[in-house]
């Protein structure tokens, strides 16, 4: 299928603006995601509907904590990634078609049968995950289009390293998004990613103001994204940009693909960030990839008491009303409908 986003240039290469890599591509050849081949001249995406994962999962598992908690989310995803993370959680799927010689797997699936197996699965939405969504940006987009229509909700997962453009074009079927915001400087992002940090600042900002809803996760490294420093600068950076009840996540590391030299990340640390998060004035800090932790819940940042109970990815006791702490009447924000 023909790709969107892309313009022709001179002597048939194509430049491709679906991500901010903007990759400039020959013919024959592949941009850096390895699922978007220039064939003679015209951009053509080579995973539309062919889904290396389907499944039906908890919307805490997205992450997402203040969007439908409690609520299933029909989870898809292809293969292939715009970014190289050497500490990739699914580079089995991810990765694979730079790990293996341009190799591309899946069940053909119309953007149809996603939005019909999610209804029958009685998903409140479908989300683009495991993956980076923006490489499958086409199927995507059809398929949150439809499912919109149908009055099912939409979720990126998500590197945030979507153009301004492609952001604009999804945004009147995308519902909520969680951004991971995996470090706060440029060299990080270059070392460990192969991207840079000032393009993902930039879509959460432009997520914000065109009102989707956005939980933003960091995976805390030990040794090279873990300085309190750098946290503080993470966790005013969104206070300040994006708005003080935006959820932060710090996820705990374990050691995975080419990152198996450091360890997991201390619990002592996670409990640091949380409260470098909270005296940076974020109302929601949460402490993910450690079930059974106090910082699974959520509390009433106005009394102080326990709104939602989580155990992992369940749902238990859910203390809000009318989008309103049911102790003292203080909002809480999210998507609670």
């Amino acid at each position: 299928m023909e790709a969107y986003l892309y313009e022709p240039l001179d002597d048939k290469n194509v430049k491709c603006n679906l991500c901010n890599h903007r990759c400039v591509i020959k013919g024959g050849r592949r941009g850096l995601c390895s699922v978007r081949e220039n064939k003679a001249g015209k951009l053509q995406t080579l995973v539309y509907g062919k889904l290396i994962a389907r499944h039906v999962d908890p919307i805490e598992k997205k992450p997402l904590f203040h969007f439908l908690p409690g609520t299933l989310s029909y989870s898809i995803a292809t293969v292939g990634c715009n970014f190289r993370c050497r500490f990739c959680q699914n580079a089995d799927i991810a990765q694979m078609p730079t790990d293996h010689k341009g190799r591309i797997m899946g069940d053909t699936v119309t953007a149809q049968q996603v939005v019909d197996d999610a209804a029958r699965s009685g998903c409140s939405s479908i989300a683009y995950t495991y993956t980076e969504p923006t490489v499958f940006f086409e199927f995507a987009y059809d398929s949150a289009k439809m499912a919109h229509a149908r009055g099912i909700r939409n979720v990126f997962v998500t590197n945030g390293y979507m153009t301004a453009e492609a952001l604009e074009m999804i945004n009147p079927y995308l519902d909520a998004a969680n951004v991971d915001l995996k470090a706060f400087t440029d060299e990080y992002y270059k070392d460990l990613c192969g991207a840079r940090l000032a393009h993902v600042q930039e879509t959460l900002r432009q997520m914000k103001a065109l009102g989707i809803f956005v939980e933003v996760t960091t995976l805390i490294v030990t040794g090279l994204n873990d300085d309190a420093s750098e946290l503080q600068q993470l966790a005013e950076f969104i206070a300040r940009d994006l708005g003080a009840d935006t959820p932060w996540h710090i996820s705990r590391f374990h050691p995975t693909y080419k990152l198996t030299d450091r360890p997991a990340t201390p619990l002592e640390t996670l409990s640091r960030a949380r409260e470098i998060g909270r005296q940076a004035g974020l109302k929601y800090v949460y402490t993910g990839n450690v079930p059974g932790n106090e910082g699974e819940n959520t509390f009433c940042p106005g009394c102080g008491q326990q709104v939602i109970e989580r155990w992992g990815f369940q749902v238990g006791a859910l203390r809000i009303e009318d989008g309103a702490c049911a102790h003292c009447g203080e909002a809480i924000d999210g998507v609670w409908k």
